[in-house]
């Protein structure tokens, strides 16, 4: 299978011609990701006897359009209100929701779309011109290999426990036994179920995320009349458009950043199974640990706030990759486009491309439009859209409360999942008082199950030798990658202070 460069200018053009589908798209996108528990794939399932209806093309730009801007969409409430829309954006609100706190939320937003669309848009066409190397790349990450994925993420938690380390530590390991609730992988023996049906497929995920972030936030903020500081009300008064061409300007004085970190959320989202949310973590735990400022991560850091945006914008064209060259999708959504591809009768792998490109080829091409477009129409809300954080807490607590609970119901429509957020809410506001991290809970309980999950089919492989962990050479380099992340920080650290030591000397 071999790119066809000559077939992109066309083929571009004619994506323009779909501007009509893609622009109203763009703004249902940013509404369904903004509401936490709904998200692209619950849209699509529910408009999906009009989108097998539709012509071909037509459905496939309106899929991938909503796709890419309910990715975007999920990072504004985690940035506003400290409330991820999906677990995708779990790691946004780490240094976003500080920025918004500061009133420097138009600057925040104006960071996190420039971020999105250019890692979103970067990634596309890297996609589209390297599509038969990063095809080989599901092909090469089994299971030792993601074992080792899983954990660039988890040692996320290592980073968070530097501030607090026995706090930090007790809270991701918090995480990781709720994560262990469910059904065991080999036997399908119930653990810490308690006898509820709801538990047996593990822990939800969403109802635990609105639950940590959102409902726990509620409760904090009705302590006090604003989210906002002192310092942020009165900067939020008198906030212009130049804050939005001050956001935009940051992040573009970051592009590097942006590049490295998408390309990251790229790779993973090559991998069937492994999404946005291992995507963000592993490219916010990177960019920590190569900052030459770690110490300013959680507290606001530009840095902080375009490295899981970007990455987790750079797996949407990754996830595209598995499903159209072997017919494997990478998430929900890629699932989804697979039901409709097949209802129209068209064929996966190197021969879609050579003869139906329009459709291979074309649906990368509809991802980069859409970032293109997104560019145009969504930078210009990003001045109204932090607004959100003058509203009185009395009015937006309640408000945050209803939507998430709503949010925890919609995808299992289960009323226990109401219950389970109200549950992780008030865990997630015991933890906020007492000085627990609620990410490193949630990153257990994200990763811990398929942590799990790769490690016993790992073991199950091996008829149960331990060593089969170092068996494989390209999983050797990532452990080795992964001990050099671990050890880079406290290198660093010991050679910033022996340089504070050696300039108090003089």
């Amino acid at each position: 299978m071999e790119s066809n460069l000559d077939l992109f200018g066309p083929l571009f053009l004619h994506t323009l011609s779909f501007w009509w589908v893609i622009v109203p798209t763009i703004f249902l996108g940013l509404i369904v990701g903004a509401i936490p528990g709904f998200s692209a794939a619950n849209t699509i399932i529910i408009l999906l006897p009009l989108t097998l209806v539709m012509e071909v093309e037509v459905g496939l730009v309106f899929m991938v359009a909503l796709y890419c801007s309910s990715r975007m969409g999920a990072g504004i409430p985690a940035i506003l209100v400290n409330i991820p829309g999906t677990a995708g954006a779990a790691a946004t609100p780490l240094d976003g929701y500080p920025m918004a706190r500061a009133g420097r939320g138009q600057q925040a937003l104006a960071m996190s779309f420039v971020a999105s669309t250019l890692g979103g848009l970067l990634t596309t066409i890297v996609a589209l011109v390297s599509m038969p190397v990063l095809a080989e790349v599901g092909y090469y990450m089994h299971s030792v290999e993601m074992i080792v994925v899983m954990l660039f993420g988890i040692s996320l938690i290592a980073s968070i426990a530097a501030r607090d380390t026995l706090k930090g530590l007790i809270a991701g390991f918090f995480g990781l036994m709720i994560g262990a609730i469910g059904t065991d992988v080999v036997y399908a023996t119930p653990r810490g179920t308690f006898g509820f049906l709801e538990l047996y497929d593990g822990v939800p995920l969403i109802p635990a995320l609105v639950g940590l972030f959102a409902v726990s936030e509620a409760f904090i903020i009705i302590e006090k009349d604003s989210i906002l500081t002192e310092r942020g009300r009165e900067s939020m008064r008198s906030t212009s458009w130049a804050a939005t061409f001050e956001g935009i300007a940051i992040a573009f004085k970051h592009w590097w950043h942006i590049v490295w970190t998408s390309l990251i959320g790229l790779v993973i989202g090559v991998i069937p199974g492994a999404g946005a949310s291992i995507a963000s973590f592993v490219a916010y735990q990177q960019s920590r640990t190569y900052s030459k400022t770690p110490e300013l991560y959680g507290t606001g850091h530009p840095a902080g706030l375009i490295a899981p945006e970007s990455a987790n914008n750079g797996v949407t064209s990754g996830t595209l990759v598995p499903l159209l060259v072997i017919g494997i999708p990478g998430g929900a959504t890629a699932a989804i486009m697979l039901i409709v591809m097949q209802y129209h009768g068209i064929d996966f792998g190197p021969s879609l491309f050579q003869e139906r490109p329009e459709i291979g080829y074309g649906m990368f091409m509809a991802m980069a439009v859409t970032y293109f477009f997104m560019i145009l129409t969504i930078l210009p809300l990003s001045r109204y859209m932090s607004r959100v954080t003058m509203v009185r807490t009395v009015y937006l607590a309640p408000l945050i409360i209803s939507f998430t609970l709503v949010g925890a119901f919609v995808p299992r429509e289960y009323m226990f999942d109401m219950y389970i957020g109200l549950a992780f809410g008030i865990i997630g506001y015991i933890a906020r008082k007492t000085g627990y991290h609620v990410a490193a809970i949630l990153i257990g309980v994200i990763l811990g199950p398929l942590l799990e999950t790769y490690f016993l089919r790992a073991l199950k492989k091996s008829e149960g030798d331990i060593m089969t962990l170092f068996s494989s050479n390209l999983g050797n380099v990532l452990w080795v990658m992964l001990a050099i992340s671990l050890l880079t920080p406290v290198y660093l650290d010991r050679r910033r202070r022996k340089a504070a030591a050696a300039a108090e000397k003089t």
